[in-house]
């Protein structure tokens, strides 16, 4: 089971070495990683710079929507909720 999580692990950090930018929401959805954080902090240890925003839920919705399919409820308030974003500085 612990290397199934490393694997999972690896391809979130392939993912922000590849220079997209992925959320938590995206984690969780995309690679079934609920923390994010400990794959960036390795990452930066080993040199790599990692920026950070904020940007809206929908953002992150409407990415996601280009692998799989995930419908908000009509009253969640998509454009005010915001995500934290993490990216390869270049």
């Amino acid at each position: 089971m612990r290397a199934h999580k490393i694997n999972l692990t690896l391809a979130v950090e392939e993912h922000i070495l590849s220079g997209k930018p992925i959320t938590t929401l995206e984690a969780i959805v995309l690679f079934g990683v609920p923390d994010i954080s400990k794959s960036v902090q390795k990452l930066r240890k080993t040199g790599w710079r990692i920026e950070l925003k904020k940007i809206p839920y929908a953002r992150a919705v409407v990415r996601l929507n280009e692998h799989a399919v995930l419908t908000p409820p009509p009253s969640l308030p998509t454009r005010e909720i915001l995500l934290t974003e993490y990216q390869l500085k270049t």
